[in-house]
């Protein structure tokens, strides 16, 4: 069983900076595949960064450019370093993590992941 606890939400100005943590236990980091999806209110659930276990990633359009998902296997930490935010970025966050490969066509898709955290909440303020 893979538990996720993710910290490192706040309130930030627009245009600012924000790193969130994702700190696994019960599982090794480098042997899993994780995303970063988030949720704002009355909106579905999206994914907009992942990771495999070697380290490659992949990023939604939304954040490219602007979001960089990361991960420390000695830590078994994932992390994710939010640039330039914007108000349309507010939401609770979340990290999800699984055993199985997830290609293009599903990484992004929140019912093919089995572990989840809690949540950390994100504001932008304009």
């Amino acid at each position: 069983q893979v538990q996720l606890v993710e910290s490192g939400g706040g309130s930030v100005q627009a245009g600012g900076s924000l790193r969130l943590s994702c700190a696994a236990s019960g599982y090794t980091l480098s042997n899993l595949y994780m995303a970063w999806f988030r949720q704002a209110p009355g909106k579905e659930r999206e994914g907009f960064a992942y990771i495999t276990d070697y380290g490659n990633t992949a990023y939604a359009d939304s954040v490219k450019g602007r979001f960089i998902i990361s991960k420390d296997n000695a830590k078994n930490t994932l992390y994710l370093l939010m640039n330039s935010l914007k108000p349309e970025d507010a939401a609770m966050y979340y990290c999800a993590a699984d055993r199985s490969f997830r290609g293009p066509w599903d990484r992004f898709n929140p019912s093919k992941w089995n572990y989840w955290g809690q949540g950390t909440q994100v504001a932008v303020s304009s």
